[in-house]
Order: C-alpha cells, then structure tokens, then sequence
C-alpha cells in the first residue's frame, strides 16, 4: 500500500474514531443513569468494539489493547444490567480518556509512538482491572470494598460549605449541553452561552470555595477568544465532572484548577480585552466574516452605527 493511500486510510479511522469517541464520553458523563438504558449501552459497546478493530487493522497494539479493555466492561454492563455508583463512574471515564489520549497521538507530526503508548497501556491497566473486578462484584451482588465518602459532621459550620444530594447530577447535565456547544462555532455568542452555564454551575453549590474557585478559571479561559473552543473542551469538561464527584464525595478541599486549566484560564487577552477579526473589501465577504464574528445584539449595534455612518461622519 502506498503512503497516500494508507494516509487515506489513517484520516478515516481516526475521523471514525472522534465519532465513536463522542458516544463513549456522553454516556459515560453519567454512567450510573446510562447504564439503566439498554440501547444506550449497546451503543457505547459498539463504539469501543468498532475502535477495537479498526486498531488492528491498522496494527496498533496499544490502542486495539485498551479499547478491547474498555468493550469488555462494557459488555459486562451489556449483559447484567447493575445499578453503579459514582466510583464506577470515575474508573471508566480514566480508562476512557486512555483511548482519548492514544487517539489523539495519531494525529501528531510523529504519530503514536510504541514506547510512549506501550507507557500509557502500563499505565492504565490497574484502572481497568479494578474497574472490572468492582463490576463483577456489583454483578455478583457482593458489596464493592471501597471507602465510604466523608460525611460532614452533625452541626458543622455552614461555612465549610456543603452541596445538595444531587449535586454531581446536576452538574452533569450542564455540562452535557456545554458539550454540545462546544461542538458548535467559536462565535461570541456561544462563549456567552458557556458563560451561562458557567454562572449555573457556580449557584449550585455557592458556599462551596474551592467549587467557585474552580468554575470562575473555567469561565475566565472560555471568555478568552484566543482559547479554541477544540483546546477548552477536554479541560474543562473533565475537570468540572471530576470535582463535582470530589465535591459530592465532601472532598471539596482537595479541588484545585490543574495547570492546563490555570493557563487558559490566566492566557493574555487580545489587545484591550476586544476580539481581532480580520474582514475584506469585497462587502459579500465582509458581511460574512461580521456575522460570524458577533452575535445577534452586536450586530443590531454594528446596523445601526453603519446606517448613521451614511448619513453622517461617525
């Protein structure tokens, strides 16, 4: 095969895979609910079955490896429906963002390489073990042996913050819709939108410090026009899921923005805080570029200084 057709090849599988990839992280953000829809799971077990393969077709050890890991947990949900709980939630999604981050090498200049992926399969191994050790346990109907979550104590402070019972639930479905725009155009009013999930996100547990802490570094790098909504996705997503867990667990001390979320978060803003956009003379073209760029009140603005500019210098 020659190198055109195999770069062919490639660009299809991995295109096929970000699709695949999609339906494993919106069912998994909730595992614990999708787990009691049939369809839902077959889905997720075809999505991981179908990366499986295409792997090794393309001889990719490393990845066939940790999607067939990832197929046969699901397979067990597949065939003995169980009710989970949120520490099944956490070793799936960590056995998932493996598969992600294996994919993701592909489409780097050097691809993947054996040494690092064969690092990451080493890597994630105990997680999956683990995770299909509790679930043969939860099949078996014998109680999985993990640490109970810290209860605050009877009369403490409201000041150390607490969250309500369905607090990871709920943030759960924010972040399905702030999923969904991310998927969307980079336009201003979106970045608006994920504000506003953001601001949702942030009411939910107000006396939460190290919650607010955290969702205000998730708004601040998504009102950063320079953060492509293709690099805020992943962090910001993972991020917030992983400490509503931590939160709902009463481990809220323990949040904290990672370095990644820290730095698009702190990233410089275009000069004077105001998106640059670059539109040409031809006016079809320019029109274009302006209506992507802004949203409905900006561009009610922009129409009404432009018609008070034909009638007068501004």
């Amino acid at each position: 095969m020659d190198g055109g057709n195999q770069q062919r090849i490639l660009g299809y599988f991995i295109e096929e895979a970000k699709e695949h990839l999609d339906t494993l992280e919106q069912g998994l953000l909730n595992v614990q609910q999708t787990a009691q829809d049939p369809e839902m799971v077959n889905e997720m077990f075809r999505a991981a079955h179908s990366v499986k393969g295409g792997a090794a077709m393309l001889g990719f050890s490393s990845l066939q490896k940790v999607a067939h890991r990832l197929e046969d947990c699901l397979k067990i949900l597949k065939e003995h429906p169980v009710k989970l709980d949120r520490h099944v939630e956490s070793l799936f999604l960590q056995g998932y963002d493996t598969l992600k981050d294996l994919i993701e090498q592909l489409q780097r200049p050097f691809g993947l390489r054996d040494d690092e992926a064969d690092k990451m399969v080493q890597a994630a191994e105990p997680t999956f073990k683990e995770l299909q050790a509790y679930l043969e346990r939860l099949v078996g109907g014998g109680a999985p042996k993990t640490a109970a979550p810290a209860q605050p104590a009877r009369g403490a402070s409201k000041a150390a913050g607490q969250a309500p019972e369905n607090f990871s639930a709920q943030v759960t479905g924010i972040l399905k819709q702030m999923l969904q725009l991310f998927k969307q155009s980079e336009t201003p009013a979106n970045r608006q939108k994920l504000q506003e999930h953001c601001h949702k996100l942030a009411k939910l547990a107000q006396t939460v410090e190290p919650w607010q802490l955290l969702v205000k570094n998730a708004s601040d790098a998504i009102a950063n026009s320079q953060n492509s909504f293709h690099s805020l996705a992943p962090i910001v997503i993972k991020e917030l899921k992983q400490a509503s867990d931590q939160v709902q667990q009463g481990k809220e001390n323990a949040l904290k923005a990672s370095p990644a979320l820290q730095k698009l978060a702190t990233a410089t803003p275009s000069q004077g805080g105001a998106k640059q956009i670059t539109i040409t003379v031809e006016p079809k073209e320019a029109a274009r570029a302006i209506v992507k760029a802004f949203d409905k009140r900006q561009l009610t603005q922009l129409t009404k200084l432009l018609v008070q500019a034909t009638r007068a210098p501004l």
